[in-house]
């Protein structure tokens, strides 16, 4: 069951992994374009909506893959004078806080774009839906915190298993 959900969860991330990195070429490719235009004195008709919105596939499109590799910032001062039963401890509260934070992110979110789909809000000069990105937002802050899930569930079931196998000392 635990391998199936690992899986599951790996091919999830991968994919948000890869709408996040499609994000960043896109905004790569439109702010290049912008700059040249305007160096012609012809800017990229709505570069600022485009990268506004694609900005939030890039944050939360790369979120679970940046938990799942352990790149999230860690303050451990004190972890070499805890015993290891705490910072186990403290690694499976921290990855259930965090998947309480990401799905009230896309709680938030998704209400907000039901607001935004009612309304018929868009973005300033493209038109473009914002609720479009906001169920995005909503879809890869889920996937997040099932990566965050899948970590405290890992640490819990899996003996001895200690999530940070190795550190960067400073």
């Amino acid at each position: 069951m635990l391998a199936r959900l690992q899986k599951l969860t790996d091919r999830l991330i991968g994919l948000s992994a890869i709408i996040g990195t499609t994000g960043l070429l896109f905004v790569v490719a439109v702010i290049v374009i912008d700059v040249i235009g305007r160096n012609f004195g012809m800017p990229l008709y709505g570069s600022q909506d485009l990268i506004t919105m694609t900005m939030v596939l890039i944050v939360f499109g790369g979120m679970a893959l940046c938990d799942r590799n352990d790149g999230h910032i860690v303050v451990d001062i004190f972890e070499s004078s805890f015993s290891p039963a705490l910072n186990r401890a403290i690694d499976i509260l921290s990855a259930l806080l965090g998947v309480t934070i990401f799905v009230l992110i896309a709680y938030t979110v998704f209400k907000s774009a039901q607001l935004s789909q009612m309304l018929n809000l868009s973005t300033n000069l493209l038109n473009l839906p914002t609720a479009w990105f906001q169920f995005a937002l909503c879809v890869l802050s889920l996937v997040g915190a099932l990566a965050m899930l899948l970590r405290a569930v890992t640490l819990v079931l899996t003996p001895g298993y200690e999530h940070h196998p190795e550190k960067e000392m400073l």
